[in-house]
């Protein structure tokens, strides 16, 4: 198993998502495996989110180890294409900040969502030197497919994220696709797909592979 980033002191890393709770269904096991590593500083952004729901992505962010953010965005839910401007100037001044992210959590390009979609596309024209990995969200429209890389998980880490999520978001609870099943489902998939007991699965579309102080995990 190689090791991603293994000469690097401390990690900086962006989570991006159109709607609460986007970014912790998304990649919050690897958040958690993140901050249990003690070797990353985490922030966020969400671009959509009204009522309850901006309370509901500060705690889920002060759950999963975000320590910067999330920075909360008003963008109508649902009408993100409507507002490509809007959007693009919000991750424009994300991508000013300092410091660059090493890597970056987004929504795939071919979610079905078109939240997720437009942010998807626009990523890479603001960050051009970060490693994006991709997050897959379960949804009706059925868009799971193929991931390319895998953040496994340990059996306690898993049910962490799926327990953490359900304490987070509240307002969630009614829908028939929220519960254990879903999540721990797609993460056992993950992880057979990988030879972990669970796992969350990424797709990465371009990434440059330096040779320089390379390590590998015989794991």
């Amino acid at each position: 198993m190689i090791s991603l980033f293994p000469s690097k002191a401390r990690l900086n890393v962006l989570c991006l998502g159109a709607h609460p709770d986007d970014i912790e269904i998304g990649c919050g096991g690897a958040l958690l495996v993140l901050a249990g590593s003690g070797r990353a500083v985490v922030r966020s952004m969400v671009l959509s989110g009204s009522g309850e729901r901006p309370d509901e992505a500060r705690a889920a962010g002060a759950a999963f180890g975000v320590v910067e953010g999330p920075v909360l965005h008003e963008v109508p839910d649902g009408r993100f294409p409507e507002h490509w401007g809007t959007v693009k100037q919000h991750l424009e001044d994300a991508g000013a900040q300092e410091p660059t992210p090493d890597v970056i959590f987004a929504p795939r390009e071919d979610d079905s969502h078109q939240d997720h979609r437009l942010i998807a596309g626009l990523v890479t024209t603001v960050w051009r030197d970060s490693l994006v990995l991709r997050y897959e969200i379960p949804k009706w429209d059925g868009d799971l497919g193929r991931v390319t890389h895998y953040v496994p998980l340990t059996e306690e880490q898993a049910r962490s994220k799926v327990e953490l999520l359900h304490r987070s978001f509240p307002s969630q609870h009614a829908r028939d696709w929220w519960d254990e099943g879903t999540y721990l489902g797609l993460m056992r998939l993950r992880g057979v797909e990988c030879r972990s007991p669970y796992a969350e699965g990424f797709v990465v579309s371009k990434a440059r592979i330096s040779f320089d102080a390379w390590s590998v995990d015989d794991g």
